[in-house]
């Protein structure tokens, strides 16, 4: 009934959002533009000799950051740590905590119900866009089994996303604001995520630490799983890694929501 009502509350808007995820690619002809330069300056952008960072050639760029977009569309959760920290600030939790309903359970359902409309909804944008670029694959479609791990680093990287954003949220039970500290763990995730750039392009030393962070599973992962930049070797450790990451998650968002319903107190309305 959760999931049913939240997606026919995300889909009456369903112009709007179409519209919007189309605008939401008119970046990617910037970054095009970008890259060619980058590479036109330090070899030959395209040919039997182009030229290479981090493993990435100008077309593996460019469909690296198209698929970047899709891994941050999933794990990406808008409002949802500052939301439950407002919840918890304005007294809306005790709802919860009178009701047969488990806040975490709601909110994930909530996101589950936007993360359906608005694939549903943004499908024929990113059908276009990915057609338009379609010579920017050169590796063609993945096989089968990358394929499927690819599918299953985007939905991890979605839960991940969700309980790591739901635990910083949980930290409004013992503080009242906690946008900052989210400022900060969103600035380490849109860098360190891959968003910006390819995780190797990054000098060796740097790399070691951050493959020991979760956020590369939020944007890297599932891109280079795609273009075959995981070797095939690794692929099954680092899949196991991402599901470690996300029952860690899982357990501190849980751990901090029973903690911090012990120390809440509800007055009023």
């Amino acid at each position: 009934m959760i999931l049913k009502t939240s997606l026919g509350e995300r889909l009456v808007y369903r112009g709007d959002f179409a519209l919007g995820t189309l605008m939401r690619f008119l970046p990617i002809i910037t970054q095009i533009f970008l890259w060619y330069a980058v590479f036109d300056s330090i070899g030959d952008p395209e040919g039997e000799s182009a030229a290479e960072i981090g493993g990435f050639g100008f077309r593996d760029m460019v469909a690296y950051y198209l698929l970047t977009m899709i891994a941050r569309a999933f794990s990406s959760m808008p409002g949802l740590a500052s939301g439950i920290a407002q919840q918890i600030r304005e007294g809306e939790v005790k709802r919860f905590l009178i009701q047969p309903i488990d806040l975490i359970a709601f909110l994930l359902l909530t996101r589950v119900a936007h993360k359906l409309a608005y694939y549903a909804i943004a499908v024929a944008p990113f059908a276009l866009v990915f057609f338009l670029a379609r010579d920017y694959f050169v590796g063609g479609w993945p096989s089968l089994p990358v394929f499927l791990a690819f599918c299953g680093s985007l939905v991890m990287g979605f839960l991940i996303g969700f309980f790591l954003e739901a635990a910083i949220g949980m930290i409004g039970f013992w503080f009242l604001e906690v946008s900052s500290l989210l400022f900060v763990i969103m600035l380490f995730s849109f860098f360190l995520s891959g968003h910006m750039f390819p995780l190797t392009m990054l000098p060796e030393s740097v790399l070691t630490v951050v493959n020991w962070l979760p956020f590369k599973y939020l944007a890297y992962f599932p891109a280079a799983i795609f273009l075959e930049k995981i070797p095939q070797e690794e692929l099954a450790k680092e899949m196991w890694i991402e599901a470690g990451w996300l029952v860690f998650f899982i357990i501190l968002c849980r751990v901090a929501y029973a903690r911090g319903v012990k120390r809440y107190s509800g007055f009023g309305g």
